[in-house]
């Protein structure tokens, strides 16, 4: 009997060492921007919910400004389980699925309000299952902000760009719509891109009014146009194999993290979207052109066929969803 309990004993202390020595989950947050952005804040914001959820139990180390990966090779790092966590821009999904197409339109949604509105309702929720057989999950959508043109000539209408080369995500539909005005789309790195602008290798860029401040896009641009002519938005994302490898409890406060951390980046990307366009005014370094009516209708007319060349792919019932989310 003695050598029985001496025996129990003797497991129930190396279970609990085992317990006291197990280390973390360790969970690789890799995004492209810098932490001032509402990506980035988003990401250190997971971190610190996430820690004091699960003290000891698991350990989130960000990456920023493309440290580990780029959006164009991170998902396949994730597939490879080299990384746990990151967060492309929505047009780095492409080769996973046509859907999320939807929203490198142009001009499809009239602001971010409406953007919300989508991806809060079944549609928009659906798709971030969109890509389990592919192995990854979404988690949720992240905001950034309307897109604005950046050059270094004043651009008020389409003819105005034609012939320049822009900078674009790696997107069939960014490249049409730019084709659309007869410029010049180059599908290249975003860590790349204030070399380009500086080096006069590109003559512009479209961001968010966050990117093009965050990054010092405007230093080395003499304008903006104020277009509001797309949404740059992100889905954090992470691998099927490790998501529901995780234990039950362990994920679901991971969730509720997620969950708070992206209403956190949400709103700063809301409050930083005006904060940042103001910023760049101050600048003077760089003047924003306000189109008028008349001129943005014109950009309108010219990159509004490109919804038909994509509609089959990306399904007409997503796109009279977006479209009936401009008015609630």
């Amino acid at each position: 009997m003695k050598t029985l309990v001496a025996s129990i004993l003797a497991c129930a202390s190396l279970l609990t060492f085992n317990a006291a020595e197990a280390k973390p989950i360790e969970i690789k947050f890799s995004h492209v921007v810098a932490e001032n952005t509402p990506k980035g804040q988003m990401a250190l914001k997971f971190k610190e919910l996430a820690e004091a959820a699960l003290p000891g139990q698991v350990e989130v180390k960000v990456y920023p400004n493309s440290q580990l990966y780029t959006d164009e090779t991170v998902l396949q790092a994730m597939q490879l389980g080299d990384i746990e966590m990151a967060a492309p821009a929505l047009s780095k999904f492409q080769a996973y699925t046509d859907q999320l197409q939807l929203f490198d339109l142009p001009f499809l949604f009239k602001d971010i309000d409406a953007v919300d509105r989508f991806q809060r309702g079944p549609q928009g929720q659906a798709l971030l299952k969109s890509m389990e057989s592919k192995m990854l999950v979404g988690l949720g959508f992240l905001h950034n902000g309307m897109k604005q043109l950046s050059a270094n000539d004043p651009i008020r209408v389409p003819a105005d760009i034609s012939g320049k080369k822009f900078r674009i995500m790696t997107s069939d539909v960014l490249q049409a719509q730019f084709e659309a005005v007869q410029a010049i789309p180059l599908k290249k790195p975003f860590a790349e891109v204030f070399t380009l602008l500086q080096t006069k290798a590109i003559d512009g860029q479209e961001s968010p009014w966050s990117n093009t401040y965050a990054s010092k896009f405007f230093e080395v641009q003499k304008y903006v146009t104020e277009t509001n002519h797309g949404i740059l938005d992100y889905m954090v994302v992470t691998s099927s194999e490790f998501w529901y490898g995780l234990p039950d409890d362990v994920r679901a406060k991971l969730t509720v993290a997620m969950n708070e951390a992206i209403a956190y980046g949400n709103k700063v990307a809301i409050e930083q979207d005006a904060a940042d366009r103001q910023h760049i005014l101050d600048s003077g370094k760089t003047e924003i052109i306000t189109l008028t009516d008349a001129e943005r209708q014109q950009w309108v007319d010219a990159m509004k066929p490109v919804w038909n060349m994509f509609i089959d792919e990306i399904g007409a019932d997503l796109v009279n969803a977006a479209l009936k989310a401009n008015n609630p």
